[in-house]
């Protein structure tokens, strides 16, 4: 059994004051080309602009729109020599962005929240994920058939920021998570679950659900429950930048963003060919192609549910970000309303999509 592969946000609320504290006004300057041949017999060598581009965990499907807009030549296209870095547990992706490191990265719309409460002037250029990723699980025979029956039962959750979805979740079925269910910081692992060390334990759709079912545990010994069917769910991956960037560099953030959308939809619709990519960029030894295949499967529904067009992929549903919103303020994770009209950079994604 290997680890799930889970974005560490604990740290983020910590360490997102320690870079307000360290980061300059000052705009920052225009992205500088590097001089990148364009490949082929007979061409000229074409300048492209170097962009870094910040992953929120480790190479995954998860990010296999990105993955793909680079092997397939979509950045090239667009004059950009797209550098992808990869996350860890240690890397606090909006610090990245702030303080240069990286010009746009992948982050949980609740950390965007959280980093412009505190004053960090970022901003999303598209919604990448429509639809919250999480579950509950938990054995049939804990006999939980219902969410009620979650009373007095110990549920497990990643901290940091990422619980709210499980709170919210527990008071819409009447159920007060201070008082009713006893609430256990989930690791990394399944392996409290697995050991019935918790009743109900947290789980993504793309990752650790199935991590559960290749552990051996049939679907048919669990019962399912889905924050987002809930009315609850909370966005997740957003494509963010420093404000002064996109100002300073509106139409490279409109060509970074057009590529990661074609990307995806590519990813999407070649999905066999996109996990080859994804295999040949993750660590060696931490996943499988099997795990791989099922979570592009997975991550597919969230960035192009049903009903939407290759066009709608980034795009901003003003009910998903508004109930996203309102979650963060009503459990504190934000002190303030947030403004969605100054945190959304819509004419980027506008522009992208033409």
């Amino acid at each position: 059994m290997y680890k799930t592969l889970k974005p560490g946000l604990g740290m983020l609320i910590l360490c997102v004051v320690l870079v307000l504290a360290a980061c300059s006004a000052k705009s920052e300057p225009a992205a500088q080309p590097a001089a990148v041949s364009s490949g082929g017999s007979g061409t000229a060598e074409q300048a492209l602009t170097k962009v870094k581009i910040q992953l929120k965990w480790v190479p995954q499907a998860q990010f296999a729109g990105i993955y793909a807009a680079k092997e397939q030549g979509f950045f090239a296209e667009e004059g950009i020599d797209a550098e992808i870095i990869p996350g860890g547990p240690d890397i606090v992706i909006e610090q990245q962005v702030v303080n240069g490191a990286a010009d746009v990265g992948i982050t949980g719309v609740d950390s965007l929240l959280v980093s412009r409460d505190n004053g960090l002037p970022l901003v999303s250029l598209a919604q990448i994920s429509q639809k919250s990723s999480y579950r509950l699980i938990a054995k049939k025979s804990a006999g939980i058939t219902d969410p009620a029956q979650m009373k007095g039962k110990k549920v497990s959750t990643w901290f940091g920021s990422q619980q709210f979805q499980v709170l919210a979740f527990m008071e819409k079925n009447g159920l007060d998570p201070k008082k009713d269910i006893e609430l256990v910081k989930q690791g990394f692992t399944m392996d409290q679950f697995f050991n019935d060390q918790v009743d109900v334990a947290t789980a993504t759709i793309y990752n650790e659900y199935h991590v559960v079912l290749e552990s051996g545990t049939k679907e048919s010994d669990l019962n399912v429950f889905n924050i987002e069917d809930a009315g609850v769910g909370m966005l997740e991956d957003t494509l963010i930048a420093k404000k002064d960037w996109v100002e300073n560099n509106h139409e490279l953030a409109v060509k970074v963003t057009r590529a990661i959308l074609k990307g995806w939809n590519y990813a999407i619709d070649h999905q066999d060919e996109t996990v080859d990519i994804v295999m040949n960029n993750v660590t060696e030894g931490s996943t499988t192609r099997e795990h791989q295949v099922t979570m592009l499967e997975e991550i597919a529904k969230l960035i192009r549910p049903e009903g939407f067009t290759e066009k709608q992929v980034g795009s901003f549903v003003e009910e998903s970000f508004t109930r996203t919103a309102d979650i963060a303020l009503k459990y504190g994770l934000i002190k303030k309303a947030a403004n969605l009209d100054e945190t959304l950079e819509k004419s980027i994604y506008e522009e992208a999509v033409k």
